[in-house]
């Protein structure tokens, strides 16, 4: 395993007569041997780029790779000591499964026939397709072409490993299952790790950390719970978590923030926070509005559209004003459907952020309730 270090990374797509495309723009990262970064962001946002370049499928235009001591750029992929699983797997539909996993390793190695079987066999136990060999792609279920597919990137030791989006072509339950197994895999073998994904719960459940792009460019590099409790700009809070946050844009009108829909009153804390700007986005997630009783100082007034039961939750889709928002409530408490509602929006819990660039000015603070050990 080893260190991963991406400085300054660029790649941009020049076409003839038309204006040139960046794919990554500027690009710093750096992942510690061992650990594991899930790569996330909307589709074109350059995480797939990044992963190719890394790779040495793409040519990078400016910028390093490194991975261990060693920079990579010039060298060719089959030379850089990494393995990359890809969506649609990859595999040779004329082999068995014994030999899709063992054809690198005689394509790219001087090992031995009795050694390359050795391996093939303990990874295959390890991934519990030990029985699975000796058939063809075609007769293998996509978990199990996938498992293959990731056995075949595990037999030849590598560096470090790259996953663009193996699990989406899985059913749900599925792909649930098979996260868990690479968590458990990644953090047995110990290899540096990069996860490319656009799913919620993949890049806040599987990484060590996680980096949101857009439009090629790194906007907040940082823990699952760092991300989700304190993003940086307005970007990362309405990108990480599902659903998502819900935004008002607002103007600081003396102890108030004032918008179509509602007023919020400030503290002076809060007021404090918000010196020198003048339009902001408040936002708050769900889970932390609540749903009050009746109509009182401070509370929004809202307008049930649609209730999703989801058993130990509900998601309440309402509007305020013009402005829709969605609540989270517990499974055993009742909405009326259609009906009128009020919302209380508690201020340790409100996000706001700069309404011209997009800055985060001030995040809610995370739980704090003592983790007590299973």
């Amino acid at each position: 395993m080893a260190n991963l270090v991406l400085k300054d990374l660029t790649r941009v797509y020049q076409s003839g007569g038309s204006e040139p495309v960046v794919g990554v723009d500027d690009l710093n990262v750096e992942i510690k041997e061992g650990n594991f970064l899930v790569l996330v962001g909307p589709s074109g946002c350059g995480k797939s780029t990044t992963l190719r370049s890394i790779a040495g499928l793409e040519t990078i235009t400016s910028g390093e790779v490194r991975i261990g001591d060693e920079v990579v750029n010039d060298k060719k992929p089959k030379d850089r000591d990494i393995a990359m699983v890809f969506q649609n797997y990859a595999l040779y539909p004329h082999m068995t499964a014994r030999e899709n996993m063992s054809f690198g390793l005689k394509m790219t190695t001087d090992m031995s026939d009795e050694k390359i079987s050795d391996r093939i066999e303990r990874v295959a136990e390890m991934m519990g397709i030990e029985d699975l060999l000796g058939d063809k792609p075609s007769e293998l279920s996509g978990g199990q072409q996938q498992r293959v597919a990731l056995g075949r990137a595990i037999v030849r030791e590598p560096e470090v490993f790259l996953l663009d989006e193996p699990l989406s072509n899985l059913d749900a339950k599925l792909r649930a299952h098979m996260r868990t197994e690479l968590q458990e895999l990644q953090s047995d073998l110990n290899i540096t790790t990069v996860y490319v994904t656009h799913d919620q719960t993949e890049a806040m459940t599987m990484g060590d950390k996680i980096a949101i792009l857009d439009a090629g460019e790194l906007q907040q590099i940082g823990t699952p719970l760092e991300c989700y409790y304190a993003p940086e700009n307005e970007f990362v809070a309405g990108f990480i978590g599902e659903p998502s946050m819900n935004f008002f844009q607002m103007s600081v009108d003396g102890d108030s923030l004032v918008g179509n829909e509602i007023e919020y009153p400030t503290t002076a804390e809060v007021r404090e926070e918000l010196d020198g700007h003048r339009n902001v986005t408040l936002g708050i997630r769900p889970e932390d509005i609540e749903v009050v009783d009746d109509n009182q100082p401070g509370t929004i007034p809202a307008t049930v559209n649609v209730i999703e039961p989801l058993g130990d939750i509900n998601y309440v889709h309402a509007t305020v004003g013009e402005t829709e928002v969605t609540v989270q409530i517990a499974g055993e408490h009742y909405v009326g459907e259609r009906g009128d509602i009020f919302l209380n929006f508690p201020e340790d819990r409100i996000h706001l952020f700069d309404g011209t660039g997009g800055e985060a000015i001030r995040n809610r603070e995370p739980p704090t309730d003592e983790v007590r050990p299973v």
